[in-house]
């Protein structure tokens, strides 16, 4: 029996049910692709949501090659390039790069005088059994829409 085991990009399980690429090993653009399209194939099968690749700005030669496979552009900082690609084939809830961030929480109150409390779906706290008040942040492009 012959087994051959596929080499994957370094990546770490995220909060929101994805995962996070930390390049950190120069690579030609052609052995990228190759672990590139291995390792979502495996997230795929592992019903993964969101990629995040941090790609240092020495690895330039590689963005090209992401984007080519369907990533696009999070934000850029002085020293990296944060590079995203949804997998489901849904609406993607990737957040977009924060610039500021307008928040709300909320007690709500019946007439029971029963305070509403909620768990959370995704994220940090899913899971765990913890009730929690509740609290959202505005999407500015739904908001753009609103307006």
């Amino acid at each position: 029996m012959v087994v051959n085991h596929v080499k994957l990009l370094p990546a770490s399980n995220d909060d929101h049910e994805g995962v996070i690429v930390d390049m950190k090993e120069p690579m030609e653009p052609d052995v990228f692709l190759t672990l590139l399209r291995a390792s979502l194939s495996l997230w795929r099968q592992q019903a993964k949501r969101g990629v995040w690749i941090k790609l240092p700005i020495e690895l330039v030669n590689l963005v090209e090659t992401a984007v080519k496979e369907g990533f696009w552009y999070h934000r850029a900082e002085p020293s990296y390039l944060m590079l995203v690609y949804w997998i489901p084939e849904t609406a993607s809830t990737i957040p977009a790069n924060a610039s500021h961030r307008v928040g709300i929480g909320a007690i709500v109150i019946n007439d029971k005088r029963e305070v509403l409390v909620v768990q959370e779906k995704s994220g940090r706290f899913r899971g765990t059994g913890m009730w929690k008040i509740p609290t959202g942040v505005v999407d500015e492009y739904l908001s753009g829409l609103i307006a």
